[in-house]
């Protein structure tokens, strides 16, 4: 699978404890990273950080994480150890689209889609979904379009849009399917008053092997109406959050004798400067 493009959870000092929840809710869990800072893992074979960022943000179910599982079970189990001193979002139960699925966000703030289906309907086994709300609704297919022309390797898989019969905004999306660099995401437009909306809780990290596409990440993801933060991380003009990140990053900090230098240099850093960090 490629990992140049994952998922990154905020914790608020623990991450360590939700590597454990996920552990025990998935079958397939592999902690490929473990410090301090951060947590790096695999799920079903997809990279997953996991930052202990203080108590800075919160995650919010504006980005949820829609799981494909095979068998009634496998719903079941995963829903059992995800609600303890969480919350459901929508109960588990049979639904139109599903026999088995329940909504949930986990005891640190990360929400799941727990759904019974055929993996090979969304091409990935998870898969981040982005939810656009208030005054990002109804921009949901503009955004995918953007996405997609901007990674390459990239399509839309599908696109469903609100009928007349629906409870939404005809016309708006309902529900889709796309892809970015290969790595499967999905999105909906929700017209609701929902308590939450896009925020650094969840980011979408992208791994860069040169200068050049650091730059251009970068400097489409923050045009057009898109934020500037410190290193790395950026607000596309929907409010995504992204980090734009040195492939070699992980490396670099590796090195006993230049992890400090490393730290303190991008720590001044808006976008990655890759050419002075390979200088230390």
């Amino acid at each position: 699978m490629n990992n140049k493009i994952y998922p990154c959870l905020w914790y608020d000092s623990k991450a360590n404890k939700a590597a454990v929840l996920y552990r025990e809710a998935f079958e397939d869990v592999v902690i490929l990273e473990e410090n301090p800072i951060v947590i790096t893992l695999e799920i079903f074979g997809q990279k997953f950080m996991l930052l202990n960022g203080g108590p800075m943000y919160q995650p919010n179910p504006s980005i949820s994480f829609m799981v494909t599982c095979k068998t009634t079970e496998e719903v079941d189990h995963a829903w059992e150890k995800l609600i303890v001193e969480g919350k459901p979002m929508m109960p588990l139960d049979a639904y139109p689209w599903s026999r088995r699925y329940g909504w949930v966000q986990d005891r640190f703030g990360i929400s799941w889609q727990l759904y019974l289906g055929n993996p090979k309907d969304t091409g990935q086994k998870i898969c981040p979904t982005l939810m656009f709300t208030h005054q990002q609704f109804g921009k949901a297919e503009e955004a995918i379009r953007f996405y997609t022309a901007l990674f390459p390797n990239s399509s839309v898989g599908g696109l469903l849009k609100y009928s007349a019969n629906d409870d939404d905004e005809e016309g708006k999306v309902k529900h889709a399917q796309f892809t970015l660099d290969g790595f499967g995401m999905m999105a909906m437009d929700s017209s609701f008053d929902h308590p939450f909306r896009f925020s650094e809780g969840v980011s979408i990290a992208v791994d860069c092997d040169t200068q050049d596409e650091i730059d251009h990440y970068w400097n489409k993801l923050t045009g057009d109406g898109g934020e500037e933060s410190m290193c790395g991380w950026l607000k596309d003009k929907y409010g995504v959050s992204w980090q734009i990140v040195p492939s070699i990053l992980p490396a670099l900090m590796a090195d006993p004798e230049k992890s400090q230098k490393v730290i303190n240099a991008f720590l001044k850093m808006r976008k990655f400067d890759l050419a002075t960090l390979l200088a230390i």
